[in-house]
Parts: structure tokens; C-alpha cells; sequence
């Protein structure tokens, strides 16, 4: 999934890797993430908490596998922050940031290990919910944007 964000790096980065920015988009509405804590470095804890519009809560821990500032975010749910490896992997993100012209291209990349991860990453909505994710990261970067005109 690639797209463009009428904003600099620096404000998009901003809006992914502070707390209190990520909680806004992170989570496709009416879905909401109502925690998130950041180790931002390689073997740092990535940890959320969703709730659904029922008010079920699900707890989600991973580890930032590669961070690169204002590039890259690597993260997966295969290894815990301590290293270990997680019984229940589903998959593993790539987040580019990338300059292009007075704004950022922002390509992110699901990997599953298997065909069947992926097909039940695509019949849980993927593509759908990534995408209403990504225009509400848009959305908080433009009135991060609008903060600093």
C-alpha cells in the first residue's frame, strides 16, 4: 500500500512514532486504539491496545526489528520484546517514508509466512482497513500541519 501525504517527513514520522499522535489513526473507526507504547529502536517493545466498537479490548505486543529515523519502521508479532518468539506470528510490517517533492511518500508492506496468513490478513478486511488507517493518518498529519502554519 503506497500513498502520498501532503506533508514533510518529519511531520508524518511525528504522527506514526508519538503515542499520543498514533492513537488517533492507528486503528480504522470505529475501532480505536486506546494505548500504545514505543521502544523506538531495534528489539524495542511495540505494544497497542484496540478496542472494538463492543468495547472488547485486544492486546497486540511485537518488537521494532529496524528503525531508521524519518526512513524506516520495521516491526513484527513473531519475536516479544524480550527476544522471544510469539506463539501466535501473524505477520511482519515494512513502513517506508520517503521524500517526494514538498511532501512524503508512505509505502507500507504486510509480509505473512504463509499464503494462508496472508489470505487471512486480506478476508479480515486488509486492504480496507490499512487504507481508512492511512487516510486518518493523513488526517492527523494535516492538522499537526495546520498547528505549525
Amino acid at each position: 500500500m503506497s500513498r502520498f501525504i501532503d506533508a514533510p517527513v518529519a511531520l508524518v514520522w511525528e504522527a506514526w512514532t508519538k503515542p499520543e499522535h498514533f492513537v488517533k489513526w492507528w486503528t480504522p473507526r470505529p475501532w480505536q486504539t486506546v494505548a500504545a507504547d514505543m521502544v523506538l529502536r531495534p528489539g524495542g517493545l511495540f505494544h497497542t491496545v484496540m478496542r472494538s466498537p463492543e468495547g472488547k479490548e485486544f492486546d497486540n505486543k511485537g518488537m521494532f526489528i529496524d528503525v531508521q529515523s524519518e526512513r524506516l519502521i520495521a516491526f513484527t508479532d513473531a519475536l516479544d520484546d524480550d527476544w522471544r518468539p510469539t506463539a501466535d506470528a501473524f505477520f511482519s510490517a515494512l513502513i517506508y517514508f520517503e521524500p517526494e517533492g514538498e511532501g512524503t511518500r508512505y509505502t507500507a508492506y504486510a509480509l505473512h509466512k504463509d499464503e494462508a496468513g496472508c489470505k487471512r490478513h486480506v478476508d479480515m478486511g486488509f486492504h480496507e482497513g490499512w487504507g481508512t488507517a492511512l487516510t486518518q493518518l493523513q488526517e492527523v498529519v494535516a492538522e499537526l500541519k495546520a498547528g505549525r502554519a
